[in-house]
């Protein structure tokens, strides 16, 4: 999955960009009354972001898996 996708997502549901340090951008949104924190690395829009930070994204966010199919 491309990074614009997963951000595409992630703003879509309510993420909004908190913060940025180098590659690290941080996204703040609430999922299920919830506050989640997601840290995104990556430094252009349009890499591909490796299976296991994906996993760990998607995890963080407290979204369901088949929304980033």
């Amino acid at each position: 999955m491309k990074c614009r996708d997963f951000l595409k997502v992630l703003t879509a549901n309510g993420f909004v960009e908190i913060r940025q340090e180098s590659r690290h951008h941080q996204f703040e949104g609430y999922v299920d009354g919830k506050r989640r924190m997601v840290t995104a690395a990556y430094s252009q829009p349009g890499e591909d972001i490796k299976p296991r930070n994906l996993a760990s994204m998607i995890r963080q966010s407290g979204l369901p898996k088949k929304l980033f199919d």
